[in-house]
C-alpha cells in the first residue's frame, strides 16, 4: 500500500517536519513492514508562466511551432523566450515553464539550447512530461484544470508534484490497512496523534434514495451470504470530459494509479481513501434493475480488459435484464463503462462474500485492485459512507447532480463477541500487563470492551474481521503497547527429544552431497504428464499422476513423481545465462498415487476444532503416497580447460562417486548392475539397489532427452529413494573404530566376457576373499588387443587389513586368490597374463 504523506494528513495529525523515514518508523512500530519510498521524478526550477505573445512559424518538415515569450515572474521583470510544438494554448494563458537546470522524468534535464533558429530558454510542459499522465496532445494549460495562480510560483507545490509516499507491505489478515483510513488510524496506535475518521457520518447523510430495482439471488445452501450489502446512488449530468483536479492526479500516482478520466478516477480515489471497491455504471447503458447472482453454466461475458470469458457456475455476477454486467468485485463489464459520452453515472458500493471474490480472481487470473481488498475483507458498515463520497465529489468535480433515486440491499451486521480472561494476555505475551494496558489497547482499536466477572467481553470493530478469538486480541495487545516489551528468553528444550533418526539421515546426506562439491537447487514440485511417465517408470509406460485442480502453471498441472525434471528446468536455466559447468542435486518430495485409488476429497473439516480420529483417517486416506527422493544431474565440465590440459567432462564416475557420497551418509553399501531405463541412455544405464532391494538408478541421459531439455552435450543424471535407502541402513550410522595395523594392497587383472558386468564380478571376488578384505575399486577396463575376441579384462584394486596383526603378503595373496577361485567357478574368469 502507497501512502502519499499529503494524503495521510487529512485524517490524522502529522508533525509538519516529519519525513518519510519518521512515518516509516512510527507504522513499522504497530507490526507494518517498510517497502520503498516514491517521489516524483522531477526536480525545480518549475514555475507557472503567462504566455505574453508568441508567433507561429511553419517548418520545412511540415511543423509549424510557435516562438513564445513567456513571463515567468523574475525579479528583474525578464521575459523568456521558449519554442513550443503545442498549438492548444492562446496569448493570456498561464501554463507549466521548465526553467534551464529543471529535471524532468526519464530522466530529462532541461537547459537553453539551440533549435528551430531560436534559443529556447526553457520548456513548456505537458502532463505526460510532468508525469501526471498520458495526455500528451498538447501543454498543460491551468485555466482548464480550473487553476489561476500567480506568475511565478512554485509549479511542483501547486500540482503536488513535491509529495512523497510510503510504501508498507500489508499482511493478508489486515485488509483495513489497504485504505488510507486504515494506515491514519494505525499511525495514530502509533504515536498517539488524533485521527480524523472520514467515515464518521450520521445516517440521515449517508442513506440512499429509493427507486431503483436490486436483487440478491437467494442461496439458501451457503453458509455465508454472497452479499452482506450493496448499496446504489444515482448521479446525472455529469461532464465526463472535466479535467481531474492536480491534487487527486498526483495522489493516485504516488499511489500507483494512472488517472484515466475524471469519474474513474473519482472512484478509484474513495477505494484508496475508505478501503472500499466502488464500480461506476453508464446508467443509459443499463437494461432494468439489478440482480446479484452466480453465473449459468456456459454463461459469458467481456470484462473492461476487452477479454471474453467463459464463467464458471461459482462466480458470482452483477447482472441487468441483458445479462451479465460485471464480475462481481472483480472487474466489470465492457457493455456498461463509463466513458467521454456518459452522462448519468450509478454508483454502486458492496461488501461481497471474500471467499467467492477469492476463487473468481484466481479462477480467471484476473487480480484486481477491487479483489484484492475484497478477498482481505471489507468493512461492512462503509459502502453507504462510500457511495456518498463518490456521488458528492462527481457533483464537485464532474458537474453532476445528486439524484434521488437510489436503493440498499443490507442485512444486520452482527459482530460476534470474544470472551477475554483477565490473565490471558500476560500469560502468552509474557508481558506483565495492567487491566488498563489491555482495555486501553482493545479501546484503540475500536473494540467494545464490558468488564465481566473473570475478565472482559470484547466486540472487535467492523473493519477488523481477522480479529476472531482471544489469541488474537491478545497480538493487539503486544503490538499497540510495542513488540519491544516482550522479553527475549530462550526456551528449555525437553530432555530426550530432537531430529528423527530419518531426519537426521536426510540431513546428513544433503550435507555430504553438499560437502562434495555439489550445489542444491530445489524445484516446484509440479511438471507435465509427460514428463512423470518418461522420469517416473523405468520403461516410460504411462503411470497415475495426480493433478491438481488449480495449478499455478496450466502447462504443467501434475505433482512430479521423479526429481529429474525439475533438474533439468534448473540446468537449462543456469545453462541459458552461462553457467555452464552445472552439479547440482535436489532432496524432496515424490508422489505415487497407486492405480484405480481416488485422491483428494471435498469433505474439508470446520476451522476452529479438531477434526475426529476418524476424519483425519479418511484425509490421510485422501493424501498420495508421498516419499522423500535424493537426486542429482551433472552437465558440462568437471575440470576446465587450461594451460597444458585439456577439460575433462563430468561422466558416469562422478555421478557414482555421487552415489557413494549418498551411501557413506546414509551408512549402506550400495550396489550398481547394469540396467535399463526409458530416459538415460541403453548401455550407460545402471540399477541401484541395498541387500538386493533396488533404490534407484543412474546413467547418462539419453540424448533426445537431453536435447529436449537444451542441454548441449551429455548430462548424467541419478535418482535414489532416500525414505528407502534410510529404512534399509536401519538405526543410522555406526562408525568403525580405526586400525593401527597397516594395509596390504594388491591389484588384480582378470579376463571374462565382455557381456559380464563389472559389478557381478566385484561381487564374487568380495564373496571369496573373506573378512580380511577392507575394500575393492574397479581401475580399468581394457578391450583391445591382446584378448580373446569377446572378451576384456577388468583390473580391480585390493586393499586387505586384520584388525588384531599385520598381514604378511602370503596372507593377502591368499584371500586374493580365494577371490579369484570363486570369480573362475561362476564367470570362468582367468588371471591376465
Amino acid at each position: 500500500m502507497r501512502v502519499p504523506l499529503s494524503w495521510l494528513r487529512e485524517y490524522v495529525d502529522v508533525a509538519a517536519d516529519a519525513t518519510p523515514e519518521d512515518i516509516f518508523a512510527a507504522l513499522v512500530a504497530v507490526g507494518f513492514e517498510e517497502e520503498e519510498i516514491h517521489r516524483f521524478e522531477i526536480a525545480g526550477p518549475v514555475v507557472v508562466g503567462q504566455v505574453l505573445s508568441f508567433e507561429e512559424e511553419p517548418q520545412s518538415n511540415g511543423k509549424t511551432i510557435r516562438w513564445c515569450q513567456v513571463d515567468v515572474g523574475e525579479a528583474n521583470g525578464g521575459v523568456r523566450g521558449i519554442v513550443c510544438g503545442a498549438s492548444n494554448f492562446a496569448v493570456g494563458d498561464k501554463v507549466v515553464v521548465t526553467l534551464p537546470g529543471a529535471v524532468l522524468p526519464g530522466p530529462f534535464p532541461i537547459a537553453a539550447r539551440k533549435t528551430y533558429g531560436h534559443v529556447s530558454d526553457g520548456m513548456i510542459a505537458s502532463a505526460r512530461e510532468l508525469g501526471l499522465g498520458d495526455e500528451h496532445n498538447g501543454i498543460l494549460v491551468l485555466s482548464a484544470l480550473g487553476l489561476d495562480p500567480e506568475v511565478g510560483v512554485d509549479a511542483l507545490a501547486l500540482l503536488g508534484l513535491d509529495d512523497v509516499a510510503v510504501e508498507i507491505n500489508v499482511t493478508p489478515d489486515r485488509g483495513y490497512a489497504f485504505s488510507l483510513r486504515g494506515v491514519a488510524r494505525e499511525y495514530a496506535h502509533a504515536t498517539g496523534a488524533d485521527f480524523r475518521d472520514p467515515a464518521e457520518h450520521e445516517w440521515d447523510e449517508v442513506a440512499p434514495g429509493t427507486g431503483f430495482p436490486l436483487a440478491v439471488t437467494a442461496e439458501p445452501l451457503r453458509e455465508a451470504p454472497a452479499v452482506q450489502e450493496f448499496v446504489v446512488r444515482v448521479v446525472r449530468d455529469v461532464d465526463p470530459t472535466r479535467p481531474t483536479p492536480p491534487w487527486m492526479v498526483s495522489r493516485l500516482a504516488l499511489a500507483g494509479i494512472r488517472s484515466l478520466g475524471v469519474l474513474i478516477d473519482i472512484t478509484n480515489y474513495v477505494m484508496l481513501e475508505l478501503g472500499n471497491p466502488i464500480h461506476g455504471y453508464d446508467l443509459d447503458k443499463l437494461s432494468g434493475g439489478i440482480t446479484v447472482r452466480r453465473a449459468q453454466q456456459g454463461e459469458k461475458m467481456t470484462t473492461l480488459d476487452g477479454q471474453e470469458r467463459v464463467l464458471h457456475v461459482e462466480d458470482l455476477l452483477i447482472t441487468d435484464d441483458s445479462g451479465p454486467i460485471g464480475l462481481a468485485g472483480v472487474m466489470g463489464g465492457g457493455t456498461t463503462e463509463m466513458s467521454d459520452e456518459t452522462r448519468n453515472v450509478l454508483i454502486e458500493a458492496a461488501n461481497f462474500d471474500s471467499v467467492s471474490i477469492a476463487r473468481t480472481a484466481r479462477r480467471h487470473k484476473l487480480p484486481s485492485e477491487a479483489s484484492k481488498r475484497f478477498e482481505r475483507g471489507v468493512d461492512p458498515l462503509i459502502p453507504f459512507v462510500a457511495a456518498r463520497r463518490v456521488a458528492d465529489l462527481m457533483v464537485e468535480l464532474a458537474g453532476g447532480t445528486l439524484d434521488e433515486v437510489g436503493g440498499a440491499l443490507y442485512s444486520e451486521v452482527e459482530i460476534a463477541g470474544i470472551e477475554l480472561p483477565a490473565e490471558f494476555v500476560p500469560g502468552l505475551i509474557g508481558v506483565d500487563y495492567e487491566d488498563a494496558e489491555i482495555v486501553d489497547a482493545l479501546e484503540t482499536i475500536g473494540a467494545e470492551v464490558t468488564e465481566t466477572s473473570d475478565g472482559w467481553f470484547v466486540i472487535p470493530p467492523s473493519w477488523r474481521p481477522d480479529l476472531t478469538d482471544k489469541w488474537t486480541l491478545a497480538e493487539e495487545v503486544a503490538r499497540i503497547h510495542g513488540l519491544d516489551r516482550i522479553p527475549s528468553v530462550l526456551p528449555t528444550p525437553p530432555s530426550g527429544r530432537g531430529l528423527t533418526a530419518m531426519q537426521q539421515g536426510r540431513r546428513r546426506v544433503a550435507n555430504a552431497l553438499a560437502a562434495a562439491g555439489l550445489v542444491e537447487a530445489p524445484a516446484f514440485p509440479f511438471t507435465t504428464e509427460a514428463h512423470n511417465d518418461l522420469h517416473g517408470s523405468a520403461t516410460g509406460e504411462h503411470l497415475p499422476s495426480i493433478r491438481l485442480a488449480n495449478p499455478l502453471d496450466g502447462q504443467a498441472p501434475f505433482l512430479r513423481r521423479s526429481l529429474i525434471p525439475g533438474l533439468l528446468q534448473t540446468a537449462h536455466r543456469n545453462i541459458a545465462r552461462g553457467m555452464t559447468d552445472v552439479a547440482i542435486f535436489e532432496a524432496g518430495v515424490v508422489f505415487l498415487p497407486e492405480a484405480g485409488v481416488v485422491y483428494g476429497t471435498d469433505a474439508v473439516p470446520p476451522l476452529g476444532e479438531r477434526p475426529s480420529d476418524e476424519k483425519l483417517a479418511e484425509l490421510n486416506a485422501s493424501i498420495p503416497p508421498q516419499r522423500r527422493h535424493v537426486a542429482a544431474l551433472f552437465a558440462g565440465n568437471v575440470t576446465p580447460r587450461q594451460p597444458g590440459r585439456a577439460a575433462e567432462a563430468y561422466g558416469l564416475s562422478e555421478a557414482l562417486d555421487a552415489v557413494r557420497v549418498i551411501a557413506s551418509a546414509a551408512g549402506v553399501e550400495i550396489d550398481v548392475v547394469q540396467g535399463q531405463r526409458a530416459a538415460l541412455h541403453p548401455g550407460r544405464t545402471g540399477v541401484l539397489s541395498v541387500r538386493g532391494a533396488e533404490v534407484g538408478y543412474v546413467g547418462e541421459l539419453h540424448p533426445d532427452v537431453s536435447s529436449d531439455a537444451d542441454l548441449p552435450g551429455r548430462a548424467v543424471v541419478l535418482e535414489l529413494d532416500l525414505d528407502g535407502i534410510l529404512e534399509l541402513a536401519g538405526t543410522g550410522v555406526v562408525a568403525e573404530s580405526l586400525s593401527t595395523f597397516p594395509a596390504a594392497t594388491q591389484d588384480v587383472s582378470l579376463v571374462v566376457s565382455a557381456a559380464l558386468a563389472a559389478g557381478d564380478l566385484r561381487e564374487a571376488l568380495v564373496e571369496g576373499a573373506g573378512e580380511l578384505l577392507e575394500s575393492l575399486r574397479l581401475v580399468d577396463d581394457y578391450r583391445g588387443e591382446g584378448l580373446p575376441e569377446g572378451s576384456k579384462s577388468l583390473t580391480f584394486a585390493l586393499r586387505f587389513r586384520a584388525p588384531d596383526r599385520t598381514l604378511t603378503a602370503a596372507e593377502a595373496t591368499e584371500a586374493k586368490l580365494a577371490g579369484v577361485a570363486v570369480a573362475a567357478e561362476r564367470f570362468g574368469a582367468t588371471l591376465r597374463e
